[in-house]
């Protein structure tokens, strides 16, 4: 059974593919949000792996475009379902290709098209293109009751503190990913990067609080416009060390995240103290035979050029052994 419009308004149906793939009747009570990780409107290989909208950023306008491919209450093809485990298209959910990427290493430049300009980064989309995207989650929920509300971690597709190690961090088996148990009794909204059965790390880091709060009408607090630790940990925005003190890649990357420039003013300390150690032991072993000289003088003893050769010498080999001692220690 189905209820409530099946259209949303505005959107297009020249990309309609139900008629060719049908889809059961659902009542929907689960969105599920994807990136098309394209440019343009796509034909999802002849609408066998179609949602029942696309999202299609019309930039210069500052608007998204809707198309529809299914009826809301109609299942779609965008999840993957696998024998057994649980249903994916089919468990009430209605699904949403946001056209553009998610992929962290695309959050500025995609060859040669530009973030903003030439397509849309949805973990950091523009205000207009969320506010559309908002616009439309209010829909959903006035007109067929899908709760205004969802899964608290949207993991970076890319690096993410929150995954150590893993990177697209909400690729496969993330912690964000749903049990079979938990997908069965969510209703609300989430992204394909929570859906079971599935390894999709799409949408990424979605500003989802921010989603909610422009569906809400409400204004976003304080607390969600201020960046995360996590948020901090990974911003590629302190600027790099420039060589000598850098590898030749300065001119490529000239910008860490705080993780590797804490890694790296680490690792110059240790070594900077290792030099020091070095330098010490250099001066001790100078002063050393400094004293010996003087006191060899002093006294009256007349040194041998040989003598004095022979002890120079000496302290030399003293300060090389030190630095060889401290060279080991760092290794």
């Amino acid at each position: 059974m189905s209820t409530g419009p099946q259209k949303y308004p505005g959107a297009s149906t020249s990309s309609w593919w139900q008629s060719k793939w049908g889809g059961d009747l659902m009542e929907v009570n689960v969105l599920v949000l994807h990136t098309t990780e394209g440019i343009g409107l796509t034909d999802y290989d002849g609408g066998s792996m179609a949602p029942n909208l696309t999202a299609v950023a019309d930039i210069p306008n500052k608007r998204l475009r809707w198309y529809q491919h299914f009826d809301i209450d109609r299942s779609s093809r965008a999840l993957q379902n696998l024998a057994g485990g649980v249903e994916t298209n089919t468990l009430n959910v209605v699904q949403v290709e946001l056209e553009g990427t998610c992929d962290y290493g695309h959050r500025a430049k995609w060859g040669s098209k530009v973030a903003g300009q030439d397509y849309i980064y949805w973990g950091d989309p523009p205000d207009w293109a969320l506010q559309d995207l908002a616009d439309f989650v209010r829909w959903l929920h006035a007109n067929h009751n899908v709760p205004l509300s969802g899964p608290s971690e949207w993991l970076t597709y890319g690096p993410d503190s929150r995954r150590p190690g893993v990177t697209p961090a909400s690729y496969g088996a993330s912690p964000a990913r749903m049990t079979f148990s938990e997908w069965n009794g969510f209703h609300g909204i989430c992204g394909h990067e929570h859906v079971p059965e599935n390894d999709h790390g799409d949408p990424g880091s979605l500003p989802f609080a921010k989603l909610i709060a422009l569906a809400k009408g409400t204004q976003p607090s304080e607390e969600d416009d201020m960046p995360s630790a996590a948020d901090v940990w990974k911003a590629d925005v302190i600027p790099a060390t420039a060589p000598p003190y850098n590898n030749s890649d300065f001119d490529k990357n000239k910008t860490w995240q705080a993780s590797y420039a804490l890694y790296s003013a680490v690792l110059t300390g240790r070594k900077n103290a290792v030099k020091l150690d070095a330098l010490a032991a250099q001066i001790g072993a100078q002063a050393a035979t400094i004293d010996k000289l003087v006191d060899a003088i002093g006294s009256g003893g007349g040194l041998s050029a040989a003598e004095i050769k022979s002890a120079a010498e000496a302290g030399a080999q003293a300060a090389l052994d030190r630095l060889g001692d401290a060279l080991s220690k760092e290794a």
